[in-house]
């Protein structure tokens, strides 16, 4: 029986994506192994294993939609991937065709080790994880933390906002873009069968949310129902939907109120040389900082203060009247900054940084978690924001 040439040219495409990717993650191993049989010409040995494939996914629509195809072709030739009745709604069936193609885009394009994403500048010991979306690719990569720079181990595809993303008002259907954190753990119990096994919320709107008018809420890291395996790539309200298992997976390395979750519309990947640069770069500017405010110079101190500085209620005059009042009650002045993460926020030029703060003086002392963001202008780095974290 001949090869059919939509299922030939598909299975082709995908070989050589894996054979470029390597190890991959489920459902996207199990489907390669159903592609690789049709390329060999085993349609007998491909439904195999297709059947095989959704007797573990049983509601894996993508997967019974490629047995459809094979099933077909056993009488016809098929003229395209999914050759299905046109009784069945033509957007499903695009819906299908796009999440394969996003499946194994994200198979050819699985990052080397040596390659790692721009945000992910620094972690602090505590932070054991990182979760970075890709919302061009539907895609979520999950970093370790190895010595406070960030490790590959495994990447997931995810369904987004309907419209989407940059989400600005209530209501929109779109996915936000920024740099924020697991703020819950939702259990299975606490939630309708819509959310499948659990939710993560996320604290969008952040502070740079609301400093430009954003506003909404309820965006979660959630899974599928039960009759359901995944969504098609744009088929949430703003959330961020995996499968049931990938959720579960995900789950074990979230903490909550410390895993970043950093979402992009495209990762700009680079080597980790250039990553490790960045890294010192801005760690020295907050050290120079540090020195600065603990000598007592209000010059050198207030010189790392962007003139957009705003921390909220104050500007830059305002923040430079006060300061100037404070430190000249102080005959001393000591600073210590630890359990420090960089995170570049998507989109923009400034980098989130967290870190804890000892301050003492001659007359004050306390300990405060802390939250920077610093923009490289002219050159050089300065602060754009400060308050706590």
């Amino acid at each position: 029986m001949p090869l059919p040439s939509a299922l030939r040219r598909l299975a082709a495409a995908v070989l050589l994506l894996f054979a470029a990717a390597g190890q991959a993650a489920e459902p996207e191993k199990a489907l390669s192994g159903v592609l690789q049989a049709i390329e060999a010409n085993r349609l007998d040995l491909a439904m195999q294993r297709v059947e095989k494939l959704l007797e573990a996914h049983p509601n894996f629509r993508l997967g019974h939609l490629i047995r459809g195809d094979l099933l077909t072709a056993r009488a016809r030739p098929l003229e395209t991937f999914g050759n299905v009745p046109k009784t069945v709604p033509r957007e499903k069936v695009e819906d299908l065709r796009a999440e394969a193609l996003l499946r194994l885009r994200a198979v050819r394009d699985r990052p080397s080790r040596e390659r790692v994403p721009r945000y992910v500048l620094q972690l602090q010991a505590a932070q054991k994880y990182a979760l970075v979306v890709d919302s061009r690719r539907s895609r979520l990569y999950v970093f370790e933390n190895v010595g406070g720079r960030p490790q590959f181990v495994a990447d997931y595809y995810v369904s987004l906002g309907k419209n989407g993303v940059e989400k600005t008002r209530e209501g929109d259907q779109k996915t936000p873009i920024g740099v924020y954190h697991v703020t819950a753990n939702l259990p299975r119990q606490k939630l309708s069968d819509f959310y499948g096994s659990g939710a993560f919320p996320i604290n969008y709107p952040n502070a740079w949310d609301k400093r430009l008018g954003r506003n909404g809420h309820g965006i979660w890291l959630h899974g599928t129902p039960s009759s359901t395996y995944s969504r098609p790539p744009h088929a949430s309200d703003g959330c961020i939907v995996l499968s049931n298992a990938d959720l579960d997976a995900v789950g074990r390395t979230v903490q909550i109120g410390v895993t970043p979750v950093i979402i992009t519309d495209e990762i700009d990947w680079i080597d980790a040389a250039a990553l490790e640069a960045d890294r010192k770069s801005l760690a020295g500017a907050q050290e120079a900082w540090r020195a600065d405010w603990a000598s007592r110079d209000a010059g050198k101190y207030l010189a790392h203060y962007a003139p957009r500085f705003n921390s909220g209620d104050q500007d830059l005059a305002a923040w430079s009247e006060h300061k100037q009042k404070v430190n000249g009650t102080k005959s001393w002045i000591k600073v210590g900054v630890s359990n420090v993460s960089m995170l570049q926020y998507p989109r923009e030029t400034f980098v989130v940084v967290n870190f804890d703060q000892d301050y003492r003086s001659s007359n004050l002392s306390n300990v405060m978690r802390k939250r920077q963001y610093w923009i490289k202008e002219d050159g050089r780095w300065r602060i754009l924001y400060e308050g706590g974290a």
